[in-house]
């Protein structure tokens, strides 16, 4: 059981003790490897060294800078792509990997060349590529039960990889997430250390293959990295980025197993982590990263950090932080900060801040792992073995394994005896996840957040509709889609796809587990059940959560996760191709409460357990659920409305334009009137940039999707916390809208105009300034419009009360 966090940090004050930890024996050297890093190491001179532990982005990177700095790695993050298309062909990809490697290897006197190493996220499939595979995220995999099926996706996403000319994979996550409320919960396969265990070597085998292996780290094979040491999925809370308050007992039994099994399979890369143990920076932690991980453990490769991770250590920002190498960080992630980063560190390095034995043994394990891939001796991207054979993207036997993993992670927890579903019937596919690849794929799918995306950025996918519509067609039945479930031919069931809409990361925190049905799945599923048609509900999510009103409703629950894109998988369990095999990776939740739920826990009331799963040879009708969530639903009067770059709950961030009718958004986003992206302020993406064209009016909306009633809330103001980069030169209006043909405006051009270029600056506007405004019936409480060129970033907006103050 955690402790609470005085007891946890008196205990242990974030410091480990490597004596308590298994030991494991460290790998053989291989002499003829050493020796060339020692040669290299005594030719290179110290800004070749220190640009070899330094990473960029491609965003803020360029072919130019890893010459000039003599950068050792570089990275696409979740919204970085060659040329910044995230819709790109796969062959701009190869051609970038070229370019950085071309770079790399230009003579520069007798330094000698050390060849560029290009990291991406391939967490479920090479997924930052249009027509690549994607399987399902790790949660769903976690349900399978299946090391040897681990083992063939990690192959099928390194030769994709391959394909496009990468050699590094920053996966397998094997995250071992213990509160469900986390943001990342679906990168973890469940929270039985057990899970995460029996496949860490299954899947860095199939990355990176064996050791034994000729091919090992080469061919088709890529290096792999095991991720977040440690205890991401043990924070507080379970806030992305916190803290694990837990005892080192317990950080030792839930969260270590999994990076003893990597490590076992010769793992080549280990990520820090943005989290921190008792108040200890894992970016920072010298008793975790060297004393336990390379002297304990014997891991001899490289240990590199998380997006400006570093920045967080006492001491530290993201341009500076040599603290972190000192400690065991062997390569910073420095996306846009790297060359603030390689200038400081050059500094501290000739300063002895730095120790050249550290910074010396940094760069000896990023050259070893290079040389085990045969890096030197590969040629560039493009002349590599699989290299743009780009019918490998999503090639048909890898389609094949995706499949299979998706039907073999579903998990049926009710069947009246409505499964399966006869192929001759009449069926209904209804819901706003039947036809959306992109929802039924997740996070981390094309974009960081899997937002902004279309159906043609999907070729070759299959939505969970067309896997029912083939099936159905197959054995002479009729499917009608209805997104919302009405229909003109009776039909003899109906399917209802629904869930969460995509979000990764931080944006993905909760601080509870109710599900926000503001699609109207329900209403659809009520009224169909209440038409006597038979109903199947399929919950797309990252997560449990708690769907009691839904489970009741449907004949039939399935938790289908997040499938990818081979959602023809659904329906051949849906129609008895094969039988249901998933098993709960979570407990499930019976109430939204959110506290964490696990098995062993002393008070331990799941609603299903760990494990839970029917077969299609089960009947599950059962006494009615409890529809009492055990918590307050509705929206709080006061407090964010918008924060880390989302808005909050169940509100909507919506753009428009002048003959537009409002857009929700998620991503980035361009109407041509306003144009959105998300940009980094204290963190990745927790902030939006809003730009006006002045071609048209557009406007930012915060909206609700029920009028809430702010009359009884006391005097309120919105609180701003912006930065304008360009003062309007017309009207900016300030709108608080109350139903139809209710729009309180505000003229804030000169608010704005005086505070731009000043950067970062806080802004309060009592909301009785804003004459007009109905308190009772808010449907929006803020929103921006101009007519005019206008650019800002908000990082947050909030309802706060106030005392009376004069309006100016």
């Amino acid at each position: 059981m955690a402790l609470t966090a005085g007891a946890a940090i008196a205990q242990d004050a974030g410091v480990a003790h490597p004596d308590r930890w298994p030991s494991l024996a460290a790998a053989a050297p291989d002499a003829a490897i050493e020796a060339r890093i020692d040669a290299l190491i005594a030719a290179m001179s110290l800004e070749q060294k220190v640009g070899q532990i330094v990473q960029g982005d491609i965003g803020s990177t360029t072919p130019e800078d890893v010459a000039t700095y003599h950068l050792g790695s570089i990275l696409n993050g979740g919204s970085s792509s060659p040329g910044g298309d995230d819709f790109g062909p796969a062959s701009a990809w190869v051609a970038a990997a070229d370019a950085y490697y071309d770079a790399s290897m230009r003579p520069n006197g007798k330094l000698p060349r050390i060849p560029v190493m290009w990291g991406s996220d391939a967490v479920h499939g090479h997924n930052n590529i249009v027509g690549a595979t994607l399987f399902p995220h790790n949660i769903g995999l976690g349900a399978a039960r299946n090391p040897a099926l681990m083992e063939k996706i990690g192959r099928v996403t390194a030769i994709e990889m391959r394909v496009t000319g990468l050699d590094w994979t920053f996966a397998p996550t094997i995250a071992v997430a213990r509160d469900d409320r986390w943001g990342r919960t679906y990168e973890s396969f469940g929270e039985d250390p057990a899970i995460a265990t029996s496949y860490a070597a299954a899947l860095v085998h199939g990355l990176q293959g064996r050791r034994s292996d000729p091919d090992w780290l080469k061919g088709p094979h890529i290096i792999a990295t095991a991720k977040h040491f440690l205890a991401d999925g043990g924070t507080a809370d379970g806030r992305d980025r916190g803290d694990a308050k837990i005892a080192e007992a317990e950080l030792i039994r839930f969260h270590a197993p999994a990076y003893v099994a990597a490590l076992k399979a010769d793992v080549q890369s280990v990520m820090a982590s943005f989290s921190g143990w008792n108040g200890v920076k894992m970016h920072g932690n010298a008793s975790l990263l060297t004393s336990v991980l390379k002297q304990r453990w014997g891991f001899d490769g490289l240990v590199v950090g998380d997006w400006d991770g570093h920045a967080k250590v006492p001491g530290c920002s993201p341009t500076d932080c040599p603290a972190s190498i000192v400690a065991g960080l062997d390569m910073f992630m420095g996306p846009a900060s790297w060359k603030g980063l390689y200038a400081s560190t050059l500094a501290a390095a000739e300063a002895g801040a730095l120790p050249m034995a550290r910074l010396d043994d940094a760069v000896r394990r990023i050259l070893r792992v290079k040389l085990r891939a045969g890096l030197f001796e590969a040629g560039k991207p493009s002349s590599r073995e699989y290299a743009g054979r780009y019918e490998l993207l999503g090639a048909p036997d890898h389609r094949t394994v995706a499949r299979e993993a998706v039907r073999e992670s579903l998990v049926l927890l009710k069947n009246s005896g409505v499964l399966p579903l006869k192929p001759d019937a009449r069926i209904l596919v209804a819901g706003d996840g039947a036809d959306n690849v992109a929802k039924q794929s997740g996070g981390w799918t094309l974009s960081w957040q899997g937002t902004g995306t279309k159906p043609e950025h999907f070729p070759g996918a299959t939505s969970i509709f067309a896997g029912v519509r083939d099936a159905v067609k197959a054995g002479g039945g009729t499917t009608e889609l209805s997104l919302e479930g009405r229909f003109k031919t009776r039909p003899d069931a109906a399917i209802v796809v629904f869930g969460e809409d995509p979000y990764a990361e931080f944006q993905g925190d909760r601080a509870d587990l109710y599900f926000d049905d503001t699609r109207g799945s329900l209403d659809a599923m009520k009224r169909l059940k209440a038409a006597g048609i038979p109903v199947v509900a399929v919950f797309l999510s990252g997560r449990p959560l708690w769907v009691n009103r839904h489970i009741n409703t449907a004949d039939a629950f399935i938790a289908a996760w997040l499938p990818g894109s081979e959602g023809a998988g659904v329906a051949d369990v849906l129609f008895g191709k094969v039988d249901f095999k998933g098993k709960l990776p979570f407990s499930w939740p019976a109430d939204a409460k959110g506290a964490p739920l696990n098995i062993g826990d002393a008070d331990y009331e799941p609603l299903y357990p760990l494990g839970f799963g029917l077969t299609l040879a089960d009947r599950s009708t059962g006494a009615a659920l409890s529809e009492d969530p055990g918590i307050i639903v509705e929206q709080p009067l006061t407090g964010p409305i918008f924060t880390r770059g989302r808005a909050v709950g169940t509100r909507l961030l919506q753009i428009d334009g002048a003959n537009d009718s409002p857009q929700a958004i998620s991503g980035a986003a361009d109407n041509g009137a306003i144009a959105v992206r998300p940009v980094d302020r204290d963190a990745q993406e927790d902030a939006r940039e809003i730009a006006w064209s002045g071609k048209s009016r557009g406007t930012l909306i915060v909206a609700n999707p029920r009028a809430a009633d702010l009359s009884a809330a006391g005097p309120l103001a919105l609180a701003l916390d912006l930065r304008v980069d360009q003062a309007p030169t017309a009207p900016a209006m300030l709108e608080i809208r109350c139903g139809p043909g209710c729009t309180a405006r505000l003229d804030i051009a000169d608010r704005l105009a005086t505070i731009a270029g000043k950067g970062w600056q806080s802004a309060s506007i009592p909301l009785s300034c804003v004459p007009g405004a109905k308190l009772d019936n808010i449907t929006a409480p803020f929103a921006l419009s101009s007519s005019a060129p206008l650019r800002l970033t908000l990082s947050s907006i909030a309802l706060t009360p106030v005392k009376e103050t004069p309006c100016r």
